[in-house]
């Protein structure tokens, strides 16, 4: 399995539809938490994007994965940017071991 960290771009008009898809995007982040997909996600601070860390076979795979995100389809993304990625040291590197 790969590791793969996911930053979503929010669109900035896109707050009332985050706001009415966000309870079934977490519903849809804990699926996958409990499924051993998602190491670990959560919003910026400033509301502007969040951090998505997922296992998964390939980026083929990973892609698969997103694109079932509730946030994917109601649109509220407005940019993604995924790279491969190598967790060397705390609790992350511990868990992928």
């Amino acid at each position: 399995m790969t590791v793969f960290a996911v930053e979503y771009v929010y669109d900035a008009e896109s707050a009332e539809a985050r706001d009415a898809s966000r309870p079934a995007h977490r519903e849809w982040t804990t699926r996958l938490a409990q499924e051993g997909a998602i190491l670990a996600s959560g919003p910026y601070g400033d509301g502007a994007g969040a951090l998505l860390i997922f296992k998964a076979a390939d980026e083929t795979a990973l892609n698969e994965i997103l694109k079932q995100d509730p946030f994917a389809a109601a649109g509220v993304i407005s940019g993604t940017r995924t790279a491969e990625w190598t967790p060397l040291t705390g609790l992350l590197a511990e868990h992928i071991a």
